[in-house]
């Protein structure tokens, strides 16, 4: 997606606070750097570590990141958002990307395979799939854990790259590694197919298991919006910050982006890529700062 025109003139004075630092925030931020955004963006992350992404962005001039100083409350009275080690921000748009968490504890052995949270996560299974594929010389056969939107469209994407899916709604106790092999269909060694380690098992509660070549959890997750609701913002009966189309939140001066936000009743993560929602929630914020000081003036 294009970045937003240039507004450099506009947005000069403008303080952005973004709550939030997954994916979601740092590809705002990314937008509003190409817009050649002159105003302030402040980053609060949840993070205590320091990711590669993050640093980068942090080394931009108009932007501070604020490493583990995530927002704990929003005032949109005064526009202001604390933090939960007591300091205060004050903001003329807020962006809320708090992301999601999953409804349940990790399954032991998740790290092993492949996970779909969002439409982001597409590409990464792709690739996962054709390694896989490359290895054994043959169409992998994958298990694919969830039920819902997600687990949905983890199956069209399996089913897309040539896997056939076996899906169980079931929640698996353990996902087991197989054993590095680079064997083929029969069991041979295929001519310069490398070891592999990919999850290629799922054991359930009562010991009974299921065998395949990948392992796909899509597993529940919810919309971390309480520090919305707590600011009075209208949330989605089944979790999220309830968005317009141009990713408003029913209080002006905020917009929420990523898992956070949901748009009809549906998480926003599985409808819109991250790049996508930030692209369009920049140009919404350079417009938004450029008629501020009309509006002030009126």
């Amino acid at each position: 997606m294009s970045a937003p025109a240039p507004s450099p003139s506009t947005s000069a004075a403008t303080r952005i606070v973004i709550a939030g630092a997954g994916p979601a925030a740092q590809a705002l931020v990314a937008q509003l750097d190409r817009a050649r955004f002159t105003g302030t963006i402040t980053v609060l992350s949840n993070r205590d570590d320091t990711p590669g992404e993050l640093l980068e962005l942090a080394m931009l001039p108009q932007v501070s990141v604020r490493f583990g100083q995530p927002a704990s409350h929003i005032d949109p009275v005064n526009r202001t958002v604390a933090t939960a080690d007591g300091m205060e921000f004050a903001y003329d748009q807020l962006v809320i990307a708090t992301g999601s968490a999953p409804v349940a504890s990790p399954v032991d052995g998740a790290a092993q395979c492949l996970s779909y949270t969002t439409i982001d996560d597409a590409p990464r299974i792709a690739k996962g799939v054709q390694k896989v594929a490359r290895e054994l010389g043959r169409r992998p056969v994958g298990i694919l854990v969830g039920t819902g939107a997600a687990a949905g469209q983890a199956e069209a994407v399996l089913r897309a790259k040539g896997v056939r899916p076996i899906r169980t709604t079931a929640r698996p106790a353990a996902v087991i590694p197989a054993v590095a092999s680079g064997a083929g269909a029969s069991g041979a060694a295929v001519s310069g197919a490398p070891a592999r380690q990919a999850a290629s098992a799922v054991v359930f509660e009562d010991g009974s298991t299921m065998t395949g070549d990948l392992v796909v959890l899509a597993e529940e997750r919810v919309s971390r919006d309480g520090l919305a609701a707590g600011a009075g913002l209208e949330t989605a009966a089944g979790g999220g910050i309830v968005i317009s189309r141009d990713y408003r939140t029913s209080v002006p001066g905020i917009w929420a982006i990523g898992d956070a936000a949901a748009f009809d009743g549906v998480r926003l993560g599985l409808l819109v890529a991250a790049a996508s929602a930030a692209g369009a929630c920049a140009s919404q914020l350079l417009t938004a700062a450029a008629e501020a000081p009309a509006l002030q003036a009126a």
